[in-house]
């Protein structure tokens, strides 16, 4: 459920406040999220594990608006973060540091160190070499760092190959055969702690199936590690449950949730999860005005101010969401591309998409923007990146500001005069 509805007036409303209004003060392109959404998707997300001892952690990389995580902080969230970067944010919204897990296949020493001073809960282990690096890191602060080993478990996710991270040809996690071998030697290192056991398959999953897989193969290494004297206090599962885009059905969080509670057994496990995209997926849309109109040979284009570096899902992953006009969906209907001003022909995002006509002026929302969009946006084209709303109730702030075109360059320096 989202909060994105038909006003009484016919018009896209985000909770109380009608999406025009925003776009005629802020303009567009824009990210608007609304606070009830993400409320409700993490308190029901939250609910679905209450029958065991557990933490939330929201995946950072999903959606990093300040605003955003701080929302989620108030909730009680604890945060998957992925590089330094992301420890700065959670920290500078009121995140608990006890409350985070760090992952990511390339920690710089610079990274594991902010995390140990910062106190976080754990560090999530991706390679042998890593865990060393660790250990000297710990060693020079005079502490004990705490860690997960990611255990890659060679399961199908039966999702997108890009997104797709537990196969034992992705670079994730430390192979299956080495686990063991590792947590032994992580036992022996002086400045480590193990605490838990980590895996993540992949994003946007659309069935239980690979987690099931997945989550036995983990069991079966927690009982050998804990008949090799190994006290393994949490395990983390991941994230990755899928949302609906179009006509997607993926398993509701307490069908998730109960799927894998019912393999933990009588185990006293800690279970950690890192949801993000079904936290913020469908809580944002992008706004977009219409340009202009043109045919080229037999295709007919809707023309947007939006392009792949505002919204780079469709380019990257032929990913697809839906397109409206937030007025009054006119009767008639269009076979259209929409693409942008982006110079590339992959800058698009609907392609042969039957929609109500449109024309120069009208605006548009996509949906399921919240997850992946404004975080994987760039100034490519030299263009500035959107602004962010966070909408509550008959309300709305600018939780970032647009970039001015002096933003494209602050930091760049020309050579001297010679």
């Amino acid at each position: 459920m989202n909060h994105f509805h038909r006003g009484p007036d016919g018009e896209l409303w985000a909770e109380d406040v009608p999406l025009r209004r925003i776009a005629d003060a802020v303009g567009t392109p824009t990210y608007v999220y609304s606070r009830a959404t993400l409320t409700r998707h993490f308190q029901v997300f939250d609910a679905a594990w209450s029958g065991v001892d557990h933490l939330v952690c929201y995946a950072v990389k999903a959606c990093s608006n300040l605003a955003v995580l701080n929302v989620l902080a108030r909730l009680g969230a604890g945060f998957d973060i992925v590089s330094g970067g992301e420890l700065a944010r959670v920290l500078a919204a009121g995140g608990d540091p006890a409350k985070i897990v760090f992952s990511g296949v390339g920690k710089t020493a610079e990274e594991i160190e902010a995390a140990l001073t910062a106190g976080i809960l754990c560090v999530n282990v991706e390679s042998a070499a890593e865990l060393e690096q660790i250990d000297v890191v710990a060693a020079r602060l005079g502490v004990r760092a705490p860690i997960s080993v990611r255990v890659n478990p060679d399961v199908d996710p039966k999702t997108h190959p890009y997104i797709a991270t537990g196969l034992k040809r992705n670079k994730f996690g430390i192979p299956w055969a080495e686990a063991r071998a590792t947590y032994r030697r992580a036992a022996e290192l002086e400045h480590i702690e193990v605490v838990g056991l980590d895996f993540h398959i992949g994003s946007q999953l659309k069935e239980t199936g690979p987690l099931v897989e997945a989550i036995d193969r983990a069991i079966e290494l927690v009982d050998a590690l804990t008949a090799d004297g190994l006290a393994i206090h949490h395990l983390d599962v991941g994230g990755g449950l899928g949302i609906t885009y179009n006509e997607e059905a993926p398993p509701s969080p307490a069908e998730y949730a109960t799927t894998l509670i019912e393999r933990l057994g009588d185990r006293p496990l800690r279970v950690v999860t890192e949801p993000g995209r079904v936290i913020v997926g469908n809580a944002g849309v992008m706004l977009m005005r219409c340009l202009l109109t043109k045919r080229n040979g037999e295709t007919d284009f809707v023309v947007v101010d939006a392009g792949m570096n505002d919204a780079l899902r469709p380019a990257l992953y032929d990913a697809w969401h839906g397109i409206e006009p937030v007025g009054v969906p006119a009767d008639a209907t269009q076979v259209v591309d929409v693409v942008g001003p982006v110079c590339e022909s992959g800058d698009f995002f609907a392609r042969d998409r039957v929609m109500p006509a449109v024309a120069a002026g009208d605006l548009l929302a996509m949906r399921s923007a919240g997850a992946y969009g404004f975080a994987m946006a760039s100034n490519y084209n030299s263009r500035r990146r959107p602004a962010e709303v966070l909408v509550d109730g008959d309300r709305f702030y600018v939780v970032r500001d647009r970039e001015a075109i002096t933003d494209l360059f602050a930091g760049e320096h020309l050579l001297p005069e010679t």
